[in-house]
């Protein structure tokens, strides 16, 4: 089966791959993990690119060399979102007497990701570019174009989801994927890139602290 993988990126992120040493992740690898027995036509990947904070300054560059990674995928491309930054002010989950209730904070939000994905899963599928869908998240935003792909256009559609069973979106399958499934952290760590990979510009590292 002719199958196109899209990947929620910051939702793979959160959902399994922050604080573990899995971060250098081979997509090509994991959707064959995931899809045996498919045809992996196409992976789209969408994420943003992170700027510097105080406790990691090279985050930046650490997210450039896996890109530069995921780049030499020859069926894998990246779509970018943006970062918006603003101070707000929220409530206080527990305000000390007679103090404020509410605090200033600097709120980051990545923006454009979860459209971008249901664009093109929705515009692929109209487009018959596959035959199976494959998408990597669980937010429940994508709740709508899943359903619209599975049961208007009549492509199978799976959900992997990288966030504990716990935290699986009840959206995401309540519009009955043709599969649902979990990323354990034994596939995460048998779908590593290798230490070392080159591109047209040169030499690949994993970065060592990441």
């Amino acid at each position: 089966m002719i199958t196109n993988v899209y990947v929620d990126g910051f939702n793979l992120f959160y959902g399994c791959l922050k604080g573990t040493r899995h971060k250098w992740l081979d997509l090509d690898a994991l959707a064959h993990r995931m899809a045996p027995n498919h045809q992996i036509h196409r992976i789209r990947y969408f994420t943003a690119k992170i700027s510097a904070r105080p406790n990691d300054l090279d985050g930046p560059n650490k997210q450039g060399f896996y890109l530069r990674a995921l780049s030499t995928i020859p069926h894998l491309s990246i779509h970018l979102g943006r970062f918006q930054q603003k101070k707000t002010r929220m409530r206080l989950a527990h305000p000390p007497p007679g103090g404020p209730a509410t605090v200033e904070v600097i709120k980051t939000e990545e923006k454009g990701s979860d459209v971008n994905l249901a664009t093109h899963l929705l515009a692929d599928a109209f487009r018959q570019d596959c035959e199976v869908a494959i998408v990597i998240s669980n937010d429940a935003d994508l709740a709508e174009p899943i359903r619209l792909v599975r049961h208007e256009i009549g492509i199978r559609v799976g959900v992997v989801n990288p966030h504990p069973t716990r935290r699986r979106s009840i959206e995401l399958e309540a519009v009955s994927p043709t599969f649902f499934r979990e990323i354990r952290e034994s596939v995460l760590a048998g779908c590593q890139f290798p230490e070392k990979l080159a591109d047209a510009r040169g030499e690949i590292r994993r970065p060592a602290t990441w």
